[in-house]
């Protein structure tokens, strides 16, 4: 083999230069070295290795004791690496990066420590970089083709399986893998006590494991076989949110459908509801089915942007119909038919000032319409959607990032909640960034401090609910990112509590004032909203692993068609 070829080979099994190498090819790899830092104060330890067939240009670089770059590997922005670290062949290593001691990376891994902006306009190679960093603590094992993503830190001893996409912390000692990156195992189990989240982790395991051990139970409490259908609660009237709740928690808990109806009875049902000529669905004539077991057809909505007993139906019907592998039969077509210019007028039309509430419900109703239309290949007015996303671009309010004005007997509540459920249905639903994201959060965490709807026995499944949703969809600014774990643990506390055996969550905490009301009887709608909420506030805690459940519905996290 010529000394070209030694070279060469050297250039991908770097850990073995310093022992393999000549004198030559040694005074060649400390020239390039002096000649990488000459002018830009790098500082590169004893035994380090840098390949020629490497691409370095960093702004700073530091590199510790017998650490070294493969051939291939493409590092740039700031790059600060412990001792005895490897960036093996075509490893990538952007943005600004803390590596500890030892840390091994394997061959053709990314390590992104920035992000690109992604506003609708200008185009996003004119936007401008964002950089949280992103920190790797000491004898971590990435593995290869892993991508880490900015905003990370992996704790000590840690372990990033093949083919991991890490977009969250990595605990130390955790063994993570998959697409999100979630917990495989404990390289080095923490004590309990220890582990992310102490007691509230155990805590968090306990009401997963328990919310699927009794899912058949709670979903059999509230069906109603003389109706063949699901109530909220025992001795209520059938409701077509009902059974579209029962297919969420089904989906959720038991990953299918509802037991107590074939699923192929259950899409036919929902889809058979939705008015053709509107696209709506209205609620059932008195909830109930004919003599002969036919069920009753709801009510017929009226037109227009949109009836208001028919509109959460777009939400619920349409996400237990993707839930099922199925969809709406029809466009919704109140929606498909509106102009530009007629969305705007409905936009103007709510009560931003002291109903902001109501104002977002319809903002989310309109955004979910358009979506259903968009997959079913029905695109709308042109400029429709647009219209809809520009005028909630424009009238954010700089201070509060939200829509509406705070004040009255209210407080931020109507603002606050409204936010969540206009920002749900466009920003959210489409993985869009929303505007003032850090106004956002200071804005959420102000009206938690609220003592007239946070003290924990007044808590109800909204308003959690549109605090823990907010801060979920803000997260990756940092912003006040200890308040907002330390607030998602303090809700997340007093939520595990709230599980009744064989019911499931109550929508309203049974304050004194409140005991025995509906709200506080245990029931499909509280049970469907608590679990997603649970799972918002375990992840902002870093916990949601311990769940093994995602929401998969009208509240999960991702956008849709992803």
């Amino acid at each position: 083999m010529t000394a070209e070829l030694d070279r060469g080979a050297l250039d991908f099994t770097p850990w073995r230069f310093w022992a393999d190498a000549d004198d030559g090819q040694r005074e060649r790899q400390l020239a390039l070295q002096a000649e990488l830092g000459r002018g830009r104060g790098y500082v590169l330890g004893e035994r380090c290795f840098v390949s020629e067939q490497a691409s370095v240009t960093n702004e700073v670089l530091e590199l510790g004791d017998r650490t070294y770059v493969a051939a291939g590997a493409y590092v740039s922005g700031t790059l600060r690496a412990g001792r005895d670290c490897s960036l093996n062949p075509y490893t990538v290593v952007r943005g600004d990066v803390r590596l500890g001691d030892a840390v091994r990376i394997g061959s053709h891994t990314s390590v992104l420590g920035f992000n690109h902006s992604m506003e609708p306009e200008p185009e996003v190679h004119r936007q401008p970089l964002t950089s949280a960093g992103i920190t790797v603590g000491d004898d971590v094992w990435i593995g290869s083709h892993v991508v880490v993503l900015d905003g990370v830190t992996v704790g000590d001893k840690a372990v990033l399986a093949a083919g991991a996409v890490v977009t969250k912390d990595v605990p130390a000692g955790a063994v993570v893998g998959g697409n999100p990156a979630r917990l495989i195992r404990w390289r080095v189990p923490p004590a309990p006590a220890a582990r992310p989240g102490g007691g509230l982790a155990q805590a968090v395991r306990v009401l997963g494991a328990t919310a699927r051990e009794e899912a058949r139970a709670l979903l059999d409490r509230c069906w109603d076989p003389a109706a063949c259908l699901f109530v909220d609660a025992p001795g209520r009237t059938p409701t077509v949110r009902a059974q579209c709740d029962a297919v969420e928690i089904a989906d959720l808990l038991l990953g299918g459908p509802p037991p107590q109806l074939p699923a192929e009875e259950q899409v036919a049902r929902l889809r058979s509801w939705q008015d053709p000529a509107t696209g709506l669905v209205g609620e059932l004539v008195g909830g109930l089915v004919g003599e002969h077991g036919e069920d009753l057809a709801p009510a017929t909505p009226r037109p227009g942007l949109f009836d208001p007993a028919a509109g959460y139906h777009v939400l619920s019907v349409g996400y237990a119909l993707d839930l099922l592998g199925s969809a709406f039969p029809h466009p919704v077509a109140v929606v498909a038919d509106a102009t530009p210019g007629e969305v705007i007028a409905g936009l103007e039309r709510q009560d931003w000032r002291t109903g902001a509430w109501s104002a977002g419900h319809w903002v989310d109703i309109l955004g979910t319409a358009m979506h259903w239309n968009r997959r079913a290949g029905v695109a709308g007015s042109p400029g429709a959607q647009e219209a809809l996303l520009g005028w909630l671009l424009s009238r954010a309010d700089p201070r509060t990032g939200m829509w509406g004005q705070p004040g009255g007997a209210d407080g931020l509540l109507q603002v606050v909640n409204g936010y969540y459920r206009a920002s749900r249905g466009t920003f959210a639903q489409l993985g869009l960034p929303v505007p003032a994201p850090e106004r956002v959060i200071d804005t959420v965490l102000e009206h938690a401090r609220d003592p007239r709807f946070f003290r924990p026995e007044r808590h109800n499944a909204c308003n959690v609910l549109d605090v823990a949703h907010p801060l979920w969809l803000t997260r990756g600014t940092g912003h006040r990112g200890d308040e907002v774990v330390e607030l998602a643990r303090g809700l997340l506390g007093h939520a595990l509590r709230r599980w009744s055996a064989g019911e499931g969550f109550a929508f309203q905490a049974a304050h004194p004032s409140t005991a025995g009301a509906p709200a506080t009887t245990p029931g499909l709608q509280g049970t469907e909203m608590w679990l997603a909420i649970v799972w918002l506030l375990a992840d902002l805690a870093g916990l949601s692993d311990e769940l093994g459940y995602r929401p998969r519905g009208v509240h999960r996290p991702e956008p849709v068609d992803r």
